[in-house]
């Protein structure tokens, strides 16, 4: 798989590159905002790895060109910027995760692998996370072989979740992007995590969808949520 290093330190982004290749990805280094746009929108990839504080043109205004060029391909944003007013932007913008600096090789690899399996899934007609089943074809949900009746807003609320397991998904991204209802306040979506969580996670089996404080919602499987 080829994927697309947009870094201007070259110190991290000789180690980034040196580290994925290992791991037998395509790596691909742009060291500026101008070049990385080009990159991004002249060539395939299957992921963009994106700082923030580039030369040229900003990681912001890139990750919204980026996004509303090639809609379905994976964004991960790397910065020392760690606010959650800075991440709830980027996800506003269209990021797909947020890793902060300095970080462990490890968990940006994990990430990595995370965002291009649910990049698969979502391709999929048929969800399954842990013994989560969703059947988009027939809108159908099952949890540990039981049928789970939902309300409309419920199903696409979960479909979009699950859809893209391991992403945080705002409050103002569920409204405006998996409604389309922009006139709502966000305590509806908090309601509706609410009576979805009574319905998918209050059996004994883990919990799958979270609470990111201060940003959205997310639904992880059990083994990473445990690490």
């Amino acid at each position: 798989m080829r994927i697309l290093l947009i870094e201007d330190d070259t110190v991290l982004a000789e180690r980034i590159q040196s580290g994925l290749e290992k791991h037998h990805f395509r790596v691909d280094v742009a060291p500026d905002g101008v070049q990385g746009l080009a990159f991004a929108l002249e060539d395939i990839y299957s992921l963009i790895i994106l700082d923030l504080m580039l030369p040229g043109r900003d990681g912001w205004s890139l990750c919204r060109t980026i996004r509303k060029e090639r809609t379905g391909l994976p964004i991960l944003i790397l910065t020392a910027r760690d606010s959650i007013e800075d991440r709830v932007h980027g996800l506003e913008l269209g990021a797909d995760d947020y890793l902060p600096k300095p970080f462990d090789f490890r968990e940006l690899l994990a990430r990595i692998r995370a965002l291009l399996r649910r990049e698969q899934v979502h391709r999929s007609q048929h969800l399954q996370i842990a013994d989560l089943e969703i059947d988009r074809h027939n809108r159908a949900v099952r949890r540990a072989g039981q049928a789970v009746a939902l309300t409309p807003h419920e199903y696409s609320l979960l479909e979009a979740l699950a859809g893209n397991e391991g992403r945080t998904l705002s409050r103002e991204y569920i409204l405006e992007r998996v409604w389309g209802d922009e006139d709502s306040y966000s305590n509806t979506v908090s309601y509706h995590v609410a009576t979805l969580r009574k319905k998918i996670d209050s059996g004994p089996g883990a919990r799958l969808i979270h609470t990111v404080h201060g940003v959205g919602y997310v639904l992880r499987r059990p083994e990473e949520s445990e690490s």
